[in-house]
This record gives C-alpha cells, sequence and structure tokens, in this order.
C-alpha cells in the first residue's frame, strides 16, 4: 500500500513558506540587485577592501537566496511525485519520495539556522582548541577523531579549515589541536559543539580488550573583526621560533617556522606551526591569541565566561554533552537536547547536521521561554 505524504509535504510546505518570510528572500533578492549595480559602476576596485567587502556580501546572499530556491523547486517536485506514486500505486517512486522528503527535512533546518544566528560574532569565522581530557592516551586518539569529524562536517558546509597546531601524542593521537573555519555563519553554527565529548569504545590498545571511556574537549572563539580593538603591547609578548613537530610534512619540518607567542600578564601560550612560513604563522597566532585576550577581558567585564565558550568544565564523567558508544552499542547522543543516531561511523564521518540543527532549535527555544517568563 502506498503512503499517502500529503500532510508530510503540507507541513514543510508551511516550514518553506514561513523560512521565506523571516530570511526576507524578497529583500535580500533586492539587495542583490543593488550590490550588482554597485560593482558595475566605474572606479568600483579603486577601493579594494571596499569592493571585497560588497563580494563577499553578495556571494553570502547568492548563497542564501539559492538555497532557498533550490529547496522550494525540490519541494515542488516531491508534491507532484506524491500525486503520482499514490495515483499510480508507484512503489519505487514512494520509495524515492520518502527519501527526498527526509533530506528536504535536513536541508530546510539547515536554513533555518541563518536565522537564529544574531550574536555579535555570529556571522563570522571561527577558532576552534579540541584538547584531550580523562583518558590518557586513548584521550589523544580521541582528540585526533575530533579533528577528522569537525574537519569533514566543514568540508560538507564547504568551509575552509586552517589547521595551525595538531601536534602528535606520545604514541598515538594528537596532543590537541588548534585551527580557524570559515565560512558563513561558522562561529554562530558551532556553538553547538562548544563542550566535553564522551566515547566509550573497547580500547585498541588493551590488550585484553577492556571497556574504555575517553574525554575531550571542543572550545569555539570567534576571529575578531579589524575594528575589534584588543591593546597588546610588544613588551608583554615571548616569541620563540622552532622547528614544525606537527603533522604538516617534510617541506614543514626543514626550517624554523614554527612560531610560539607567549603572553607574560596572563601566561596565555599560543603556538601555530602548520604552515610553511614563520609570517603566516606568527600572524596566525597573533589572531589567536587576541581573540583569547578579548575573551578574557569581556568575562572579567560581564563575568559570565560562557558568553563567549559555553561554560568550562572539567574534561571528564559528569560534565559531557555528547556520548558517542561504539560498545556495547552503537548510539551517538547529546544529552542536552536528546538528538540520537544510531549510525555512530557517520556521525564520526562529521554527518552531525541533526546534532547541530538540533541543539540550536533547543537553544532558541530556551531562550524565548527565558524572555516570554522575564516579560511575565
Amino acid at each position: 500500500m502506498i503512503q499517502d505524504r500529503t500532510s508530510e509535504l503540507a507541513e514543510l510546505r508551511t516550514r518553506v513558506d514561513k523560512m521565506a518570510e523571516y530570511l526576507h528572500i524578497e529583500a535580500k533578492r533586492a539587495e542583490i540587485a543593488e550590490l550588482e549595480e554597485r560593482s558595475a559602476e566605474p572606479g568600483f576596485w579603486d577601493d579594494q577592501s571596499s569592493a571585497q567587502r560588497i563580494m563577499a556580501r553578495a556571494s553570502e546572499l547568492r548563497e542564501e537566496v539559492s538555497s532557498y530556491e533550490g529547496i522550494l523547486a525540490a519541494l515542488e517536485d516531491a508534491e507532484v511525485g506524491n500525486e503520482l506514486a499514490f495515483a499510480e500505486e508507484d512503489e519505487e517512486l514512494a520509495t524515492e519520495l520518502a527519501a527526498t522528503l527526509k533530506d528536504l527535512s535536513k536541508r530546510i533546518g539547515s536554513l533555518e539556522l541563518s536565522s537564529w544566528f544574531t550574536g555579535e560574532f555570529d556571522a563570522g569565522d571561527a577558532i576552534v582548541t579540541i584538547t584531550p581530557g580523562q583518558g590518557g592516551l586513548e584521550a589523544q586518539d580521541w582528540a585526533e577523531m575530533l579533528l577528522r569529524m569537525m574537519t569533514k562536517y566543514a568540508e560538507r558546509r564547504r568551509w575552509k579549515i586552517d589547521l595551525h597546531d595538531a601536534p602528535q601524542g606520545v604514541e598515538l593521537g594528537i596532543d590537541r589541536a588548534v585551527f580557524t573555519v570559515h565560512g558563513r555563519n561558522a562561529f554562530g553554527v558551532l556553538q553547538s559543539e562548544v563542550g566535553v565529548h564522551r566515547l566509550v569504545r573497547i580500547s585498541p590498545t588493551d590488550e585484553k580488550k577492556r571497556r574504555q571511556t575517553t574525554f575531550a574537549r571542543i572550545e569555539v572563539l570567534p576571529v575578531l573583526p579589524d575594528e575589534i580593538v584588543v591593546e597588546i603591547r610588544d613588551e608583554d609578548l615571548r616569541i620563540d621560533v622552532f622547528r614544525s613537530s606537527g603533522p604538516g610534512g617534510q617541506s614543514v619540518n626543514t626550517t624554523d617556522s614554527a612560531v610560539r607567542i607567549t603572553h607574560l600578564p596572563t601566561g596565555l601560550v599560543v603556538t601555530c606551526q602548520n604552515e610553511k612560513s614563520q609570517l603566516k604563522n606568527r600572524g596566525s597566532a597573533m589572531q589567536i591569541l587576541r581573540a583569547r585576550l578579548y575573551e578574557l577581558e569581556k568575562a572579567k567585564r560581564d563575568a559570565e565566561l560562557e558568553e563567549l565558550r559555553g561554560e568550562r568544565q572539567d574534561i571528564t564523567f559528569g560534565s559531557q554533552i555528547r556520548s558517542y558508544v561504539l560498545y556495547p552499542y552503537q548510539m551517538v547522543k547529546d544529552h542536552r537536547t536528546g538528538t540520537e543516531s544510531g549510525n555512530v561511523d557517520a556521525v564520526l564521518d562529521g554527518d552531525i547536521e541533526d546534532f547541530v540543527v538540533g541543539y540550536h532549535r533547543w537553544r532558541v527555544a530556551r531562550e524565548q521561554g527565558q524572555a516570554v517568563g522575564v516579560e511575565s
């Protein structure tokens, strides 16, 4: 018996119609036209910096409008497909339609995220740090697995990653990872990953094949716009250069290109070693240091470290935001939202969109609920 998907399609249609309103699709089409006119004016490229900002803005708008139009076209095709499948009792078409609806719901959810990022830095790039926690050498292996998961997720979103520091662990994994994610809404989106991640599996290093629980923490900071002023005095810095020891390849390791910057007043240390150029590593390290000093200063002013990096907890039992269980069963569960997946391999391969969307839907609902509570 072919299932009639009319009600599901109607629900998706409602979401798409609402999305067009709160994403201001028509206004964005008008803005694209205006920016295209400006880019065609004589002398547009005389001011390179201004021109690049305008072109970047136009590209962002086109991508968002194109995503919406692609969803709308796919929904219309699905509505026609549902009528044909039901009328002709076409099981193959019905199976294809079910997969299409699942994909459509995910695409709509991803685009809905765009309207949820209203924070000062949400739309910009992000600096991500992964730190092994309790679990010894296996925690370093877990940190490397999380680095791969985050990298694969960025690839799915067509974001660019600059890996600054990922020194290899003593026997396996990595000692830490620091990287910048360049992409639209990167900082806002990746707030879903801030916190302690817990892995349960059979230890690959234990001869007795006992179950092992390991932890790693993910922290996310914004890449600060140039107009944000963070005072860093030269006399407060100690800058050391050394030969790279990271997994950057032989060409990276032949010169003293790695840079370690210590901010003496705070004790903050930033290391970048994955570029061949000492100058590039120094620039990246200063960018990360600016973000971390800004975070500290804001925490002092507001007395709330959670504003930019979430609540910091020990990287151990009871502090996890999400658990990845490989044994004795297969399950990934987010303890904040209840979102689950039985396909652990896919999640570890970067398929975390359901967890990202689930977190932000939960976050927005909480914020709206708190706002209503305050008003009442």
